[in-house]
């Protein structure tokens, strides 16, 4: 989920971590720089597309409990500074619960579900296509208190930078960096198959995209795959059940 400026400083290319998944054709983070692009909030990637009000729903099992996400793309922007430039960011939500019955709902009333985490990311489209990262806010539940905001990051901090988090045209072997917080948030993506069909729970698609995940901090790897004109599909252990697009 991610997953967001100003004239932030570009940081040179991500160095190669032992263990992390070969670059292949390594993406320039310059595809995301302020200083070199405009942006929209207006996201119409195929593999990625935002628009206000689009919803997703997934459902799976983590350590034996049934685990319910939702994302959510808010009418809410926000806007990233550095000196005198800005670009405005679309905001995009995610819950994620402790789906006690199943049902695909975050339920309320007298015994709430738990929360695991809600975060706002934000994210932001080039005039070529690529959507760009430009951070989260995250909140991390525990006993239906806040407990965290590890993994929080603003592009627009010093150090930091936009990421790549779904080029405009992807193709099988793309490494690309999605977020640049060196050491609060440096995930990593790969383009491992293209072209697959692909089943879930609410149905099945065609031209399908997998993205191997690497997160150099602490060595955890992640796949998800992504339809074109609904965007993800399957999160690891968690695949859609249901969306409004």
């Amino acid at each position: 989920m991610a997953a967001v400026l100003g004239a932030v400083a570009l940081l040179a290319a991500p160095t190669v971590t032992l263990g992390a998944p070969t670059p292949q054709a390594e993406l320039d983070p310059a595809l995301c720089s302020p200083t070199g692009n405009t942006f929209s909030t207006t996201i119409d990637n195929v593999y990625f597309p935002l628009q206000v009000d689009q919803q997703w729903v997934y459902q799976g099992k983590e350590a034996g409990d049934t685990i319910g996400l939702q994302i959510t793309v808010l009418d809410q922007t926000e806007t990233f500074y550095k000196g005198r430039r800005s670009v405005e960011t679309r905001v995009v939500e995610e819950l994620e619960w402790v789906d006690a019955n199943a049902n695909g709902v975050l339920d309320g009333g007298e015994e709430p579900e738990e929360l695991i985490e809600v975060s706002r990311n934000f994210f932001a489209q080039t005039t070529q296509g690529t959507v760009c990262y430009f951070g989260e806010t995250v909140d991390i539940y525990e006993g239906g208190v806040i407990v965290s905001h590890e993994g929080s990051w603003r592009a627009d901090a010093r150090g930091n930078a936009p990421g790549i988090f779904m080029p405009a045209s992807p193709e099988e072997g793309m490494t690309f960096q999605q977020e640049i917080a060196p050491g609060v948030a440096e995930d990593q993506a790969t383009i491992v198959r293209t072209g697959r069909t692909v089943t879930v729970p609410v149905d099945t698609f065609e031209n399908t995209i997998q993205v191997r995940d690497f997160n150099p901090l602490d060595g955890s790897r992640g796949t998800k795959v992504y339809a074109p004109g609904v965007g993800l599909i399957s999160d690891d252990s968690l695949d859609l059940i249901r969306y409004v697009i």
